[in-house]
């Protein structure tokens, strides 16, 4: 049997609502890819480009997977004249950072324009 102290059962509330309102673990990669790039480095290590060309009259949204394929399941949605990082490329598939906390994944390239290396 599990018993808690009255110190414990008091904060556990407070430890539950703390731990619901905390952001839900970012979605695992299906085919993760690096951003790392070493202190000092003379090259560019990743570049950035901007949402551009979605139908306004379609979905209205390009969509970020686990990996560089439809097939792989959808984490996110990033809209024209979003900017994104990019660190490389897999066929038309880049390796992308979006959104506010710079999540990670996948995004078609057709898509993908004002690339700065």
């Amino acid at each position: 049997m599990f018993f808690l102290s009255r110190r414990a059962r008091a904060a556990l509330p407070l430890a539950l609502a703390l731990a619901a309102a905390l952001p839900a673990t970012a979605q695992q990669l299906d085919v993760p890819f690096s951003t790392y790039c070493p202190p000092n480095s003379q090259a560019a290590c990743f570049g950035a480009a901007t949402v551009m060309g979605l139908d306004p009259n379609g979905d209205g949204f390009l969509a970020v997977r686990t990996g560089p394929g439809s097939q792989y399941p959808m984490i996110g949605k990033v809209h024209n004249g979003d900017r994104v990082g990019t660190y490389g490329a897999r066929g038309p598939w880049f390796a992308i950072s979006f959104g506010a906390d710079d999540r990670l994944g996948w995004a078609h390239g057709n898509w993908l324009g004002n690339h700065i290396p």
